[in-house]
């Protein structure tokens, strides 16, 4: 039965704080993740560098100068170990739940899921309502897919940009290097980066998933201007019936989107049994 006045405004912004309460639980763990992280990289990292040096210097003894490796050295490990004090103790300061553990806080938040979706079961919404806010939702969702585009897009472009220059620097250092000493140990190294850059971009393919995702972006755009504009397929004289064909064409691009994803995911042949 559908509700109204103070007491729908309430369950609906009661609704709101637990979304609220859930989105500051994601970026709680996500700073704690990051935090732990920073600290073990400054637990293990800077002893490792120094140890390293200390070898360093003892099996060069007396043959090699280590003193300004050594000094720089040293300089690089005060600033890890500043760095990740730092980061850490500016994290812990003043922030809500910073003295829980990552499990505490996965419980947290299951918890408020729990209460989202008993908060939610209390408000009841007419179908032509959801779709309405579905409607409103749809910018949102056009911006997340190009951002996730672009982003793909860089990472495709960065990687062909080194693949290039490692590509051509390869015979200009054959050339230079007559004979290859001691410019071999640099051509194996771009020989190295070369096919490892190969097997990323044909792992990951940037380039596909950018091209999806912007596709589908512009084929919701297209359709949400059609419903703005009231021409086909949504000039029909009821907006109701408009809606709910909007809301169909819109998820059946996501769905196309996600399977289109998965077959990313799948190996060459599994791509082909699919398709």
């Amino acid at each position: 039965m559908p509700q109204s006045g103070p007491v729908l405004d309430h369950r609906i912004d009661a609704l709101i704080s637990h979304r609220r309460n859930i989105a500051n639980l994601h970026r709680q763990i996500k700073r704690t993740r990051l935090v732990k992280i920073v600290g073990v990289a400054g637990l293990i990292g800077a002893p490792l560098l120094l140890l390293s040096l200390i070898g360093a210097t003892a099996l060069t003894w007396r043959r090699y100068d280590m003193a300004s490796i050594n000094v720089f050295g040293f300089f690089l490990f005060a600033a890890i170990v500043v760095g990740c004090l730092a980061f850490v103790i500016n994290f812990e300061t003043g922030q809500p739940g910073a003295e829980k553990s990552v499990a505490e806080l996965r419980l947290d938040l299951e918890l408020a899921e729990e209460e989202r979706v008993l908060a939610a079961a209390h408000i009841a919404r007419a179908a032509y309502e959801r779709q309405y806010s579905y409607r409103e939702a749809t910018p949102r969702e056009i911006d997340r897919l190009r951002s996730e585009s672009a982003t793909y897009r860089r990472w495709h472009n960065w990687l062909q940009w080194t693949l290039i220059l490692c590509s051509a620097t390869i015979p200009a250092v054959a050339a230079l290097y007559d004979p290859p000493q001691p410019g071999k140990g640099i051509l194996i190294g771009l020989g190295a980066a070369v096919s490892v850059i190969t097997s990323i971009m044909g792992y990951f393919k940037f380039k596909e998933r950018g091209f999806n995702l912007q596709q589908t972006a512009d084929a919701i755009e297209q359709h949400t201007t059609a419903l703005d504009l009231a021409i086909a397929p949504y000039n029909h004289a009821d907006e109701k019936e408009n809606l709910e064909r909007f809301a169909e064409n819109v998820e059946a691009l996501r769905i196309e989107q996600r399977k289109r994803e998965q077959q990313l995911d799948q190996p060459h042949q599994g791509q082909q049994e699919v398709v």
